[in-house]
């Protein structure tokens, strides 16, 4: 694996080329700013959001319906992560090739990975009919995870504004 230049291998091996974290000193050199900085930070954050606030809802959907709910809830939201995940780690490899076959190996990516989703929903609806709506819940959870990260930028905006 080829080492990017400012950053440890250990830096390259947990987040991918051109995802590096970049430090106060390092954004002269490589043309990055805070705001890169920032949205790479998100963009490690939301997956761990993704499965916490899973959890505590999962957790209070065992409780007041049933464990299996909760599970199938918990089921989505990791399954969203986890989709999250792989789609940022392709979106960074797909960057680093030229225009054409990106666009090529993005649209392959981006079909397998929504037939797999299909997939797993068309088992579960099968399986389970009862719990994909909890499942599609939990998968959902992704937005609230958004919507957690677009309040702390404004909060932040609105800091730097002051």
């Amino acid at each position: 694996m080829r080492k990017e230049a400012g950053h440890s291998t250990w830096a390259v091996l947990k987040y991918g080329p051109k995802m590096t974290p970049m430090s106060p000193d390092s954004s002269e050199k490589s043309g990055g700013t805070a705001v890169n900085s920032f949205e790479q930070t998100a963009l490690r954050r939301i997956p761990f959001e993704i499965i916490i606030l899973t959890a505590v809802v999962a957790s209070v959907l065992a409780f007041a319906v049933n464990p299996a709910t909760g599970l199938f809830f918990f089921a989505g939201g990791a399954l969203a992560a986890i989709s999250f995940l792989w789609m940022k780690s392709t979106v960074a490899k797909i960057l680093s090739r030229n225009k054409a076959e990106a666009v090529r190996t993005g649209l392959l990516f981006y079909a397998l990975r929504f037939i797999l989703i299909l997939g797993v929903f068309f088992l579960i609806i099968l399986a389970y009919p009862n719990r994909i709506l909890a499942f599609a819940a939990g998968f959902s959870m992704v937005i609230p995870a958004f919507v957690v990260e677009a309040v702390k930028a404004f909060a932040l905006m609105k800091q730097w504004k002051a």
